[in-house]
């Protein structure tokens, strides 16, 4: 199964997702959001699939520190741009492994990968 996680290297979430995958010995590819970037189609298809609601990390300091007017009246389209002009507003990590997708991370959630 390929399997890919994509994130930021230095994200404490992220962190946990890779110690939890490397202590189970999962075989995975690490995509870093910010010195790789990440592709309109992936993202659009992220939020088709789990909601730009889910995808958009409203809850980071990136996202706090947008002026008020830029927060107001999003729907997928901005989310997208938004996301797409800063991935640090893309919550993480985002696990892609055999055609399934996860946002953020929960052990729970990792296990039926990692079995």
């Amino acid at each position: 199964m390929d399997i890919v996680l994509y994130g930021i290297r230095n994200c404490d979430t992220v962190k946990k997702a890779r110690a939890f995958l490397d202590g189970r010995g999962v075989a995975y590819r690490f995509h870093d959001f910010k010195t790789e970037g990440v592709e309109r189609a992936r993202l659009e298809r992220w939020c088709a699939e789990a909601g730009w609601e889910t995808v958009l990390n409203r809850a980071g300091t990136t996202f706090r520190k947008l002026p008020e007017e830029e927060k107001q009246g999003l729907d997928g389209t901005r989310a997208v741009a938004l996301m797409l002009a800063q991935p640090s507003m893309i919550k993480r990590p985002v696990l892609e492994a055999g055609g399934e997708l996860r946002v953020g991370f929960k052990p729970e959630t990792y296990e039926a990968i990692a079995s």
